[in-house]
């Protein structure tokens, strides 16, 4: 029986500031492709600056999908995602366009790629007890449990994401294992395309920390009125968003709602939006190396798109 050849998609995952935009519209002029974002943050309206979203030009020079699609209000899950880039991926490719994957949200890729959990359901009371212990110790705290159980998500995990750590730490209540474990003996569904998947790594660690503190001082600018907390400010003042939403826990954004609450002062507020970022780029970097089908492209090399466009010539062969 003959094989119908799938459609090839293809990822380009990186930490913050790694260079994805740029290496993906490089490659998008060199072959026709439309671009699916993998971003938990771009997906939101209204949030431009502190997500490095795309200039207006460069969203008009490449078709780009899953770009503010929802209100700050409203979340976005792994399901949606999963089930709107499979269905993006097939219209792509019927246009006779290569879909190129790119962003930093690994749990997207890994949603993708693996599948949606089947874990146990939620449950109120479990939940309640880990919230009620979390306004005793801190989320830190709760971190530190989740490590003592479930290392390799916790790994995975900022110490204050509050939302996750509650999930994991309910799993393994329910369960009495590790997230992580219960995840690792699911069955992976086959997709129906071909995933090839890039990697924008460095061992440079002191590069990418630079890039980051410089992306970072270009969002926040020189003054309140402009960048960043300009952006923030015209959100706060719409008078029915909080920091407890998925939009405003993003990083950058959170910092910068502390400091117009007057938590922090403007040199805390870059410090600590910096830190955040790092500490974000480090936990992608985590994921990125659990997933063993990339291909590792050195985003400080000299030619990054240049060396991805190399490999899918050799595949098309």
């Amino acid at each position: 029986m003959t094989q119908v050849k799938k459609p090839m998609a293809v990822a380009i995952m990186g930490p913050t500031a790694s260079g994805k935009t740029a290496s993906a519209l490089r490659i998008a002029h060199a072959t026709p492709c439309e671009i699916i974002s993998v971003d938990s943050a771009l997906v939101y309206r209204g949030m431009d600056i502190g997500t490095a979203k795309p200039l207006p030009s460069e969203l008009a020079a490449v078709p780009h999908h899953l770009i503010d699609i929802l209100d700050p209000l409203e979340a976005y899950s792994v399901a949606q995602f999963r089930n709107d880039t499979i269905r993006l991926v097939a219209d792509i490719t019927a246009r006779g366009k290569l879909p190129l994957l790119v962003g930093g949200t690994m749990m997207y890729f890994k949603g993708l790629v693996d599948g949606l959990d089947d874990l146990p359901t939620a449950d109120a009371n479990v939940r309640a007890a880990i919230e009620e212990e979390a306004a005793r110790i801190g989320w830190p705290g709760m971190h530190e449990k989740l490590r003592a159980v479930d290392p390799i998500t916790a790994a995975r995990l900022a110490p204050n994401d509050a939302q996750r750590i509650n999930r994991a730490l309910e799993i393994f209540e329910l369960s009495g294992q590790p997230m992580s474990a219960l995840l690792a003996r699911r069955a992976k569904p086959a997709l129906p395309f071909e995933l090839v998947s890039f990697g924008l790594e460095t061992e440079d660690r002191a590069v990418l920390h630079k890039r980051i503190a410089l992306r970072f001082d270009q969002m926040l600018g020189d003054r309140d009125d402009e960048g960043l907390v300009a952006e923030v400010a015209r959100l706060r003042a719409r008078g029915d968003l909080s920091p407890s939403l998925p939009s405003i826990r993003c990083v950058g954004y959170r910092q910068a709602w502390d400091y117009l609450d007057g938590n922090i002062n403007r040199a805390e507020l870059r410090e600590l939006g910096i830190i955040a970022t790092r500490q974000l780029a480090k936990r992608q970097i985590t994921w990125l190396r659990a997933m063993p089908d990339r291909i590792v492209i050195d985003c400080l090399g000299a030619d990054p798109a240049g060396a991805m466009l190399a490999h899918l010539a050799t595949l098309s062969k």
